[in-house]
């Protein structure tokens, strides 16, 4: 009777292991993994920018579009995992599928992405710097911009945008992605010419320029109109922080940091400069501005320590995380099926933009009276990339629900064909350029 009761024990010991095991197959199935947690999108995100930086690196293209690419395939928006996984329920993600998600942590990680993305940008940029980059690069960066802005909006506007569309498209499309082109002059040894000197500063005068764009916009889409009134009051606030930050705060800011950098303490010497940043983002948020220039204003507080490098070095590891997971995110919340009928206008603001930018670049030149060829290998350079701070403009829209929802795979795409672009105009440049010296 005892051996009956112990092969009955060990049959259900045997089919209790037998189920356990499967439940734990069953669970590790990536297509059946809890898609609404927080830890599996974030470990889904870092595991696949892990493998694009690697595949990018040795394909030599930037990286920005293999985060998007990567972003948009396994995104809730995408149309490949319809037939594999369930929809989500709930308010936020209703109708959504994908390996990816939580939408609203999918926002999250990109605004952190933008906070650190404009902080590091802004170590790059002293207040020395800034004041230096000369007449040329300031009339040359801003001729190229505005004309482009306003001759895109115009004609976004042709092409049955409506007004906000054509607002934010215009003003994303006139910025030149700084991230690209660094990449690709220093590929092409051409980082240390004196035309790429003059190409830096212009990138540093739209950069500046962007940041004010990011702010006037985000004001613009909370009031739901243009007003003179409201443009006015962004410009007086905006005025009175970055006056404020270059006239109390950089007196300040950097003597705190440096001696919080005496302790020798790099993990305490991080965790200031990191306040700095969300501290800053935080004020410019309160004021009624984008958290964008807070965090750019941020570094360029930091860049004035005599500890500008340690901390720059500290932070650029927690940015580049942060950097992939906003581009993956803004990828994933892009809804690529909603292209199919935007092909022409994709195709015909690419044109516009790029001829605007060529044209707008080579005008100031000119104007500077400029060498020929610095003038051409400028525009050649400067026409065509668009990255970063395009994609945040339209997320500034987006979110506040005041622009279409397709400006998001659109700027997408605009962005990965603008990057593939930009190597063969730097090329194009290489060719013309030594036949107008010839001449």
């Amino acid at each position: 009777m005892q051996n009956i009761f112990l092969q009955l024990g060990a049959g259900d010991t045997q089919s209790s292991i037998e189920g356990g095991l499967w439940s734990l197959v069953d669970k590790i199935n990536p297509l059946q993994m809890p898609h609404d947690t927080f830890v599996t999108d974030l470990a889904v995100i870092m595991i696949l920018a892990g493998i694009v930086t690697l595949a990018f690196f040795k394909i030599r293209q930037p990286l920005i579009i293999g985060y998007l690419f990567v972003g948009m395939l396994i995104g809730p928006l995408s149309p490949i995992w319809t037939s594999f996984l369930p929809e989500i329920g709930g308010v936020e993600n209703s109708g959504a599928v994908g390996i990816l998600s939580d939408i609203a942590a999918l926002n999250v990680f990109a605004e952190i992405g933008v906070i650190l993305l404009l902080f590091v940008i802004g170590i790059e940029f002293p207040f020395a710097k800034i004041r230096s980059i000369g007449k040329v690069s300031i009339l040359v960066g801003t001729l190229g911009l505005f004309l482009t802005m306003i001759v895109v909006f115009y004609a976004s506007t042709m092409l049955g945008l409506g007004f906000m569309d054509s607002l934010f498209i215009s003003a994303a499309l006139s910025i030149s992605s700084t991230a690209i082109i660094v990449k690709v002059l220093e590929e092409t040894g051409k980082i240390k010419k004196e035309s790429s000197i003059l190409i830096l500063g212009i990138l540093i005068v739209e950069d500046v320029i962007a940041v004010i764009l990011i702010a006037s916009l985000e004001s613009i889409a909370f009031a739901g109109t243009v007003s003179i009134d409201s443009a006015i009051a962004v410009v007086i606030v905006a005025a009175i922080l970055i006056i404020g930050t270059f006239t109390v705060g950089i007196r300040i800011v950097p003597k705190l940091i440096d001696k919080v950098a005496s302790a020798e303490n790099r993990e305490i010497l991080l965790l200031s400069v990191l306040g700095v940043c969300f501290g800053y983002a935080l004020l410019a948020n309160v004021v009624g501005l984008s958290v964008a220039i807070g965090a750019f204003l941020a570094g360029v507080l930091v860049a004035e320590s005599k500890s500008a490098e340690v901390s720059k070095i500290l932070s650029s590891p927690i940015k580049d995380m942060f950097v992939a997971i906003f581009f993956v995110s803004v990828g994933a919340l892009m809804a690529v099926t909603q292209l199919e009928n935007y092909i022409f206008i994709t195709i015909a603001l690419i044109a516009i933009s790029l001829g605007m930018k060529f044209g707008g670049n080579l005008l100031g030149n000119i104007m500077m009276k400029q060498p020929k060829p610095k003038a051409f290998r400028s525009a050649f350079t400067l026409a065509a990339p668009r990255g970063e701070f395009s994609i945040v403009i339209i997320k500034v829209g987006v979110d506040a629900g005041v622009v279409s929802a397709f400006l998001f795979p659109l700027i997408g795409v605009i962005t990965i064909i603008t990057a593939f672009i930009t190597p063969f105009l730097v090329k194009a440049g290489d060719y013309v350029v030594p036949k107008l010296s010839r001449k």
